[in-house]
């Protein structure tokens, strides 16, 4: 992975403890990513609202990584290729005890039945 300073920068900290457009929105998420170059916090492509993706689309910051506890692969927008990278500002996962899906007051009962495979 690039670590210019466009790319990825280590201290930009993340948006949140969740996915910013859903959280504004009233929206839920399967998974999180955290886009390396500004911390934007968005939910990943198998969440029904694909927010990581479409802030690469507008932003055009290549990079992200997994914003999920445990993990710390990231992920090149442009050659669609997992890497590692350099550690990001703190805190680097959602919290421990928030679920995935979450929020746990916003996720349906069907909510396998509204993911994008």
């Amino acid at each position: 992975m690039s670590d210019s300073q466009s790319d990825i920068d280590p201290s930009a900290p993340p948006s949140g403890p969740g996915c910013r457009e859903c959280e504004e929105g009233g929206g839920w998420w399967f998974h999180l990513r955290r886009c390396a170059a500004c911390g934007h916090v968005g939910c990943c492509d198998s969440s029904p609202a694909q927010h990581a993706t479409r802030h690469f689309e507008e932003t055009g910051h290549p990079y992200i990584q997994s914003y999920e506890p445990g993990e710390a692969w990231f992920y090149d927008f442009r050659s669609g290729e997992s890497g590692s990278g350099p550690e990001l500002a703190a805190p680097t996962s959602r919290p421990a005890d928030q679920p995935a899906p979450g929020p746990a007051d916003r996720v349906p009962a069907d909510w396998t039945r509204h993911l994008h495979r």
